[in-house]
């Protein structure tokens, strides 16, 4: 078989409530899961010893990290674990996505990984054992294996998968910085400001809110820009800061409106893309 290449699209948080904090550790989340076109891309394919070649323009981020440390390089260790496969691959993960910005990442990568490995072993890809896998790798996996629109809850693992948004405009823009999850988490001031509202998507998100953005913020006031020229933009439709930031996003009315918010951003030089929703 030939190579097989999966895209890891970037996620987005709709909204996002921070119910309490577990006895485990994590946090009891309400969120709303969306997912962009693009993203990093992983390619797979069988070979006589287990590779990762990173390319793309933020490879370098991720150069000096040690690949047992890898999402990736876990995924693919505990596919071979689950499934009592010996073989090996050669992996390149294509890097567009920066790291530490609230929308998937690593995350990504890993679910697209064990999408990749099960298609080339024909495991089909709503196999419960990737999802375990998943749910073992971290809290964004199992949504970033699902890969559409849903709500979680729990660690945001357990899923109610969604009616799509439909193809609609939106931009992803960062400032160029890279914010700690655990930091904004450990700067969440404990307050429950109640659940997120069932119902239609769009509705539920915009009665809804992200309970991380003040703590990340403060850590990162470049959001505050970033969020003012969205909000400011002719065309928005809604927006909001993605997960625990720093990267925020604005869906438009229409994909001109969007194009020309993208060329604001980066006019100061903030890394900025142009998608749809899937």
């Amino acid at each position: 078989m030939t190579a097989i290449v999966e895209t890891a699209p970037a996620k987005i948080n709709l909204a996002l409530h921070v119910r309490r904090r577990r006895a485990d550790g994590y946090h009891e989340l309400e969120t709303l899961f969306a997912f962009c076109r693009d993203g990093d891309v992983v390619t797979v394919e069988r070979a006589a010893a287990t590779t990762l070649t990173l390319t793309g323009p933020f490879a370098g981020v991720l150069a000096g990290e040690s690949q047992d440390d890898n999402l990736v390089m876990r995924a693919v260790r505990a596919f071979q674990a689950r499934f009592a496969v010996a073989d090996h691959y050669a992996i390149t993960l294509d890097k567009h996505l920066p790291v530490a910005s609230g929308i998937g990442g690593g995350s990504a990568d890993a679910a697209a990984t064990l999408r990749a490995l099960a298609r080339l072993h024909g495991i089909v890809p709503d196999h419960v054992d990737l999802f375990g896998i998943a749910g073992e790798l971290g809290a964004d996996v199992p949504a970033c294996l699902l890969g559409r629109t849903a709500r979680g809850e729990s660690k945001g693992d357990a899923l109610q998968p969604l009616e799509p948004l439909g193809e609609r405009p939106v931009l992803l823009v960062n400032p160029g910085v890279g914010v700690s999850t655990a930091a904004v988490f450990g700067r969440w001031d404990g307050d429950d400001r109640g659940p997120l509202g069932q119902g239609e998507v769009m509705a539920a998100a915009t009665a809804g809110r992200n309970d991380l953005e003040p703590p990340a913020r403060a850590i990162a006031p470049e959001i505050d820009a970033v969020l003012a020229l969205l909000e400011a933009s002719p065309g928005v439709v809604f927006s909001r800061m993605s997960g625990s930031g720093a990267t925020c996003f604005a869906i438009f009315q229409d994909a001109a409106a969007r194009d020309a918010a993208a060329d604001a951003a980066r006019t100061r030089d903030w890394w900025a893309l142009a998608t749809f929703l899937r």
